[in-house]
């Protein structure tokens, strides 16, 4: 049985898209660099920074990678917490797990007083007992540290510990975290991607999460094995 779940946020819990496809072409937009289509920039979201620039345009230049970040920020002061909204069942879902008595986590590339900006308009700050981003750690997804450093915060075991998010780089940080990962397909990745990832389960939606939960750990591992 699972205590703490750990969530990834973009395209888990909440949807960024516009917000962000802006603040990419407003950067690249900065660096007389063609802009990109809408569905390019999505497929980047939960990314770091340099590394979305560096998926975009094919260049590892250190100093382009530096100005894209900061052109992005600037945007996104003006326009990502406002264009942020919650996934439908998200609202109704994390208090129900928090009287239900998991302990809750972020771990993002997003930045953490953005998400907590979220979380207040939302009224669901309370519902997390930590919450790390992307100025809390010095190495980014699929990289563990962020997720480790939730582990040690709640001094969570390993073997409850449950990483939930939508894309294969969330996948490969909780096989490096040493957790149990579980997709949700609100994302841009299809469900035939994570089966190499052998998730724990694959949900369409985090509407589904809390019927999953209810089934046993054993039940599930064997099941990941029939992906």
């Amino acid at each position: 049985m699972y205590h703490t779940l750990l969530f990834d946020f973009d395209y888990t819990l909440a949807d960024s898209a516009r917000p962000c496809a802006e603040c990419i072409n407003f950067a690249l937009h900065q660096m007389s660099i063609p802009e990109v289509p809408f569905e390019a920039a999505c497929r980047t979201i939960g990314l770091s920074l340099p590394d979305i620039f560096e998926q975009l345009t094919g260049s590892g230049d250190a100093e382009q990678k530096e100005a894209f970040a900061r052109w992005f920020l600037v945007k996104a002061d003006e326009v990502m917490v406002a264009g942020t909204q919650m996934m439908s069942p998200v609202p109704a879902l994390l208090p129900t797990l928090k009287r239900q008595g998991f302990r809750l986590g972020i771990v993002s590339t997003k930045y953490r007083h953005r998400i907590v900006s979220i979380l207040d308009r939302e009224k669901l700050t309370a519902c997390f007992d930590i919450i790390i981003g992307a100025e809390d750690v010095k190495q980014f997804k699929p990289h563990p540290e962020g997720l480790q450093k939730a582990i040690a915060a709640l001094n969570a075991a390993h073997a409850t510990t449950l990483f939930i998010g939508d894309s294969p780089t969330d996948a490969q940080s909780a096989a490096r975290a040493g957790i149990d990962f579980m997709a949700v397909l609100t994302g841009t990745t299809p469900a035939d991607e994570f089966r190499v990832h052998r998730p724990i389960a694959v949900l369409p939606h985090l509407g589904a999460l809390t019927d999953r939960l209810g089934q046993d750990t054993g039940h599930m591992k064997a099941e990941r094995n029939r992906l």
